[in-house]
């Protein structure tokens, strides 16, 4: 089936999982995204691809379950999220990781983000926090979606994998950690201690804040330890991906 209006209803309907209006839902763009998604065995419940895909594309397509539609090129550029269209996109159930998930293994590492705003930072920590063997993440109210079609294309993937519960309270989340037996650490420039002398084997959330203003007030008071990376002077702060990219490495080599 050709479509070829960007009125069509399908084609609407693709428009408000891309821009966040159907919660269950994800819109999923590219070739290795899509196949990540497959891979991942996310249930999908529709594609849309050009009218003559890619011999690569194809073959994509024959992996998949749910039905396909072809649009023109006029309504799949309408309907790409990218600045020009990759070819191929899936809509797809968006994973809902149960809470005891969350917690799996004898010292859980988690990882809770306090209104984490931009999408690229979101998805970089997302893909850290998978390759450092995070046991989840926990986005607070506030963070940007970590299934928005920007964060999807920073994490590559790993948002599919990793347990992640989104739009959640941060001192609710603390609470919930404490009774599970975890440590609660916040990351700041101001701490005493240093982020290599804490001990990360012990179950811990690992908190991360706001790019400008970092953690809240109301978070780095709850919080059992703050800890800092050290820098070598003038520098006086890293970007928050990177912050949590050394923090979280840092709990790998002690882990090992």
């Amino acid at each position: 089936m050709l479509i070829t209006s960007s009125s069509n209803e399908r084609v609407k309907h693709a428009r408000r999982v891309r821009e966040g209006r159907e919660r269950d839902l994800i819109f999923i763009e590219g070739e290795r995204l899509v196949a990540e998604g497959v891979a991942s065995e996310l249930k999908l419940h529709a594609c849309f691809t050009a009218a003559e895909p890619s011999a690569s594309q194809q073959e994509l397509l024959e992996r998949l379950t749910c039905p396909v539609f072809h649009l023109s090129e006029s309504v799949l550029e309408s309907l790409s999220d990218t600045s020009s269209t990759q070819g191929i996109l899936v809509i797809a159930e968006r994973p809902w990781p149960t809470l005891d998930r969350m917690f799996e293994g004898k010292a859980p590492l988690i990882l809770g983000l306090d209104r984490i705003q931009d999408p690229g930072n979101l998805g970089t920590l997302v893909r850290t926090a998978e390759a450092a063997g995070v046991s989840g993440l926990f986005a607070f109210a506030g963070s940007a979606d970590a299934f928005s079609p920007k964060t999807l294309r920073s994490s590559m993937g790993s948002a599919f994998r990793l347990p992640i519960l989104p739009d959640v309270s941060g001192l609710g989340t603390l609470e919930t950690c404490r009774s599970r037996g975890l440590k609660t650490v916040v990351a700041t420039g101001e701490a005493e201690l240093s982020h290599y002398d804490y001990d990360w084997r012990q179950p811990t959330l690992l908190i991360l804040g706001n790019e400008g203003r970092g953690a809240s007030a109301e978070i780095m008071s709850a919080c059992d330890h703050r800890v800092r990376i050290p820098l070598h002077a003038p520098v006086e702060s890293l970007n928050v991906a990177a912050a949590g990219a050394a923090i979280l490495f840092e709990a790998v080599r002690q882990r090992r």
